[in-house]
């Protein structure tokens, strides 16, 4: 049976719930939720995993706070023998505009400090990932006010549609493929 890891990324803690910065959770939750599982607080993560399409499907919201994401990832990876390209991560990206969502089979952190400690952790730059658009509208020097604030009232109702297309593409990723999802979902 094939497996994959699914980490949406976030940082733990009430304060950051429903931060921009934490989409990956939102993400992996919408996932987790239509599957009918649930999280368990596991070594170094929330951890769940359950079938889909004769697939087994491990998820995790790291624990370890966004900047040293790789932790988790790593141990997860390595505990559960899960190959690199079976590692999709869901990421915020400040470089898109809100409401794009983009998948990549690798690329560069963009400065991202979750990325480049995945990247330093896990054997570098080539896993999927799903780069979820918050936009940069913020002033010079408030890229971390920006980050960890909620989004604002337009964007929390475009939210759950959004969120259902991602959790979409996680499923297409798992059933044919990151090059077809991509063709699919990629607009």
């Amino acid at each position: 049976m094939s497996k994959y890891l699914i980490v949406g990324l976030g940082n733990i803690g009430a304060e950051y719930a429903d931060t921009r910065h934490n989409i990956g959770f939102m993400i992996v939750d919408e996932l987790v939720n239509k599957a009918g599982a649930s999280f368990s607080n596991m070594k170094y993560a929330y951890f769940t995993e359950y079938s889909f399409k004769g697939k087994s499907v491990n998820v995790i919201k790291p624990t370890t706070f966004m900047n040293l994401s790789g932790k988790a990832v790593n141990y997860w990876m390595h505990t559960l023998k899960i190959p690199l390209e079976h590692v999709l991560v869901i990421v915020d990206d400040l470089a898109l505009p809100f409401g794009k969502i983009r998948m990549r089979t690798q690329g560069s952190s963009a400065g991202h400090n979750g990325l480049n400690n995945i990247e330093a952790l896990c054997g570098g730059k080539t896993y999927p990932r799903i780069k979820f658009g918050i936009d940069d509208n913020f002033p010079k020097g408030k890229q971390i006010d920006y980050v960890l604030s909620p989004f604002d009232r337009e964007e929390q109702l475009e939210l759950p549609a959004l969120i259902n297309w991602t959790v979409d593409m996680v499923n297409s990723f798992m059933s044919i493929g990151a090059a077809l999802t991509m063709n699919r979902f990629n607009k």
